[in-house]
């Protein structure tokens, strides 16, 4: 990601964090920091489906 000359750090930092969020990529980090049984994993997946609906 590139700063834009009339950028402050604040706003590109804060644009660094969208873009991080939208990816995904901390979401997976945090998935994969951990070794989670499959049986749990299914549980996380179904709480999540109700959640959403």
């Amino acid at each position: 990601m590139t700063v834009n000359p009339n950028e402050s750090i604040d706003s590109a930092l804060k644009r660094f964090n969208m873009k991080m969020q939208q990816s995904g990529l901390l979401r997976e980090l945090k998935e994969h920091s951990h070794y989670e049984k499959p049986s749990e994993k299914r549980r996380r997946m179904a709480r999540r489906r109700v959640s959403r609906q």
